[in-house]
């Protein structure tokens, strides 16, 4: 059987991997064997998502009328149910349901009612408390299919550490990243110096460890120096995947959804109010504006080292008219040309423009020159991809050490 759950946190505490983890041992204590722990991110651009917007899926052997009586139990004691925006969901089933949900959570939007039509259609036992909007993403977990995948190790804390700052040996996490990358990855952010896998929310975890097996999350997990820690889970999932990004085309795009769009850059970078940078570019007569956040930091510096006619992949979540970048590929290097007023050939002075059209004048002798001096600049950076930093990264982003981004065809646009 598949038993999904979801939406259990709140900004307040709680997450719904700790009430999986917890009740992975509450079922196994009941004499129900648990074969995979599934963790499941969809749309991060959902409108009412939980904080990191996952669900979970446990694929267990035994009776499901007894896990959906102690996994029912389960909520009701451990989740949220007093934040307004609780709103938890839980399903068994004993046969997947068809994966096209899933994609639509990932890469689209789902109703509560959709959901319940696939419940129906598999026959799953089902519970929402609430408005039941923990459906969609229980219903989302159950019926994944995982074709690339990655694991996470997520620790726990403590009932009676909960909210309490946590005890994590900084230089101990820095130690770990630098004796299993490339295998794992994100632990910290090491240009910027951040500690990236400890939460700083008044939730269980105490750390996390994402990697491409439960072996290599685990080595890096046992050079961590911290609290004592109640329990740990390692998950298989999404993460790290592009599972949410589809292959766009500008004026086409769809709010809340998240593209790769091949395009040419219109013109240069802008940095606007609170460091953030804007770029446009184009596909035709279609125009597209892209932005690199301050939180992005040297990302930015890739973004303004942009020129007219660099062909480029953009890629990112689209939201009210903008994509905000997660990645870019520079395809194909254009020239750095900058035009400028000419030197004035009789007195060496810089000329000013002598109107719209009119070439350029020299304020001090009159002389005129038509044409501006043209002025070609090395390029600082070369073809390729780049992308933001771990600091900066959405979970379902695939970081450039593990390949290029493999896209799905958009099924849902």
């Amino acid at each position: 059987m598949l038993i999904g759950i979801d939406d259990t946190d709140s900004p307040a505490g709680m997450c719904t991997t700790y009430l999986g983890a917890v009740l992975v041992r509450k079922l196994r204590g009941a004499g129900i064997g648990v074969a995979e722990t599934r963790l499941v991110r969809l749309n991060p651009n959902a409108p009412h998502k939980t904080r990191g917007n996952a669900a979970v899926c446990i694929r267990a052997e035994g009776d499901p009328e007894t896990a959906f009586s102690i996994a029912g139990a389960l909520v009701d004691e451990l989740a949220d149910l007093s934040c307004e925006n609780t709103n938890p969901g839980l399903v068994i089933a004993e046969e997947a349901p068809p994966p096209d949900f899933y994609w639509q959570a990932v890469q689209d939007f789902c109703t509560v009612g959709e959901a319940r039509e696939i419940l129906d259609e598999v026959g799953a036992l089902s519970r929402g408390w609430k408005n039941c909007r923990g459906l969609i993403g229980a219903t989302a977990a159950i019926s994944s299919e995982l074709p690339d995948r990655t694991y996470e190790l997520l620790a726990y804390r403590s009932a009676d550490r909960f909210g309490t700052p946590r005890k994590v040996e900084r230089d101990s996490i820095f130690a770990a990243e630098a004796a299993t990358w490339p295998h794992t990855w994100d632990s910290v952010d090491s240009e910027n110096r951040v500690v990236v896998c400890v939460p700083h929310t008044p939730d269980p975890v105490l750390f996390g460890i994402r990697g491409e097996s439960p072996a290599w999350v685990e080595a890096a997990a046992g050079h961590i120096v911290a609290e004592e820690e109640a329990l740990a889970q390692v998950w298989v999932t999404n993460q790290g995947t592009d599972a949410h990004l589809v292959s766009g085309t500008i004026g086409t795009l769809l709010d809340g959804r998240s593209y790769c769009v091949e395009a040419t850059v219109a013109e240069r970078a802008t940095t606007g109010e609170g460091r953030h940078v804007e770029i446009k570019v184009r596909d035709g007569d279609e125009r597209l504006r892209c932005m690199a956040y301050e939180p992005t930091k040297g990302f930015r510096d890739v973004v303004r080292a942009l020129v007219p006619d660099d062909q480029v992949v953009v890629c990112g979540s689209y939201k009210n008219g903008s994509l905000n970048l997660e990645k870019v590929r520079l395809i194909d290097a254009a020239a750095d040309v900058r035009y400028r007023p000419p030197i004035c050939q009789t007195c060496g002075k810089r000329m000013t423009s002598a109107g719209r059209e009119k070439g350029y004048k020299c304020r001090r002798c009159g002389a005129r020159e038509a044409e501006p001096e043209c002025v070609v600049s090395p390029r600082s950076i070369s073809t390729g991809w780049y992308e933001v930093p771990p600091t900066a990264r959405r979970h379902l982003s695939k970081p450039l050490v593990r390949g290029e981004p493999g896209l799905r065809r958009n099924e849902f646009n």
